[in-house]
């Protein structure tokens, strides 16, 4: 297959990249860099820097001709989008629009979409939180994620475009920035091997389910022939809390200083951990990475 994965040069999405690649597929990458890096780009993959709220878009769906598009290309960032509200619309739903758009004008078959399980559904009513639970975002950021996915369904309905959506818990693991991306376990990683005492948000017993990102690149190549016109939760079923983050990446980076504390951030969940029943039974994907390892893999 033909496949264009947007934000591919990003942590999550160049994993993807490589999936893709080594079972045979030709891909495409379009990022613009903000928060990508060409050093995780695959030298098998063609690469356009641009944006993709650009005009330009069209021009590449039209010349590369796309079987499927993988969309993860986003602003990422939950704090930014609390400070940046038409910022992060911009990117995350103008610039969707803007990918479906050109979808349906090339013929595209289908469109892989990258969610939040982490944020849609909002301080949840119940544990671990399934696809049946209400969805109601609090964050900037939660919000434009799940217009994305109103705006898909609403493309399948009146142009046929097929599509998957993928509700990721707390995705980590090898490439993620701790300088430039939300995610605190390459902040606390970064920080420990500089011998900075990471600042907890908080008091430290959010729970959040962390999914290692060679967990979320296998799914991701399962979906290409599966799971079509469907929302999954993607998850461990298991909430770890930022304390037992932390001291777990003492003991495996020797690190002897205790944690210092600050101000819960604005926007931000206490306790979210999802279940992944939905996504075990229909395509038969579990993780295979526990927490232990995975912090071991990404140190």
């Amino acid at each position: 297959m033909k496949i264009l994965v947007t934000g591919g040069a990003g942590f999550i999405a160049s994993h993807i990249v490589d999936k893709y690649i080594e079972a045979g597929h030709d891909v495409v990458i379009v990022d613009n860099l903000t928060t990508g890096s060409k050093k995780n780009i695959n030298p098998k993959a063609k690469f356009y820097k641009l944006d993709i709220r650009s005009v330009k878009l069209y021009e590449i769906f039209k010349k590369e001709k796309f079987d499927i598009v993988n969309h993860h290309a986003a602003q990422i960032n939950l704090r930014r989008s609390v400070v940046e509200p038409i910022y992060d619309a911009d990117v995350n739903i103008i610039g969707s629009i803007n990918v479906l758009e050109n979808c349906v004008k090339n013929k595209v078959k289908k469109i892989i979409f990258a969610s939040s399980g982490g944020a849609v559904y909002g301080e949840p009513d119940y544990l671990p939180v399934d696809e049946k639970h209400p969805v109601a975002p609090i964050s900037p950021y939660a919000v434009s994620k799940f217009s994305v996915e109103k705006y898909i369904y609403s493309y399948f309905i009146n142009f046929g475009l097929k599509y998957t959506v993928l509700r990721y818990g707390n995705v980590y693991g090898p490439r993620q920035d701790p300088r430039g991306e939300a995610g605190v376990i390459a902040i606390f990683i970064d920080k420990m091997r500089s011998g900075v005492i990471p600042i907890i948000n908080g008091d430290g017993k959010q729970l959040r389910d962390y999914i290692y990102v060679g967990d979320i690149a296998d799914l991701n190549l399962i979906v290409l022939k599966k799971g079509e016109n469907d929302i999954y939760n993607v998850g461990t079923y298991k909430g770890t809390s930022v304390n037992t983050l932390y001291n777990e990446l003492k003991k495996l980076l020797n690190f002897k200083k205790s944690a210092e504390y600050g101000p819960a951030i604005t926007g931000e969940i206490y306790k979210m951990y999802l279940s992944a029943g939905k996504v075990k039974k229909a395509l038969g994907w579990s993780t295979k990475v526990d927490i232990k390892s995975g912090l071991g893999k990404t140190i």
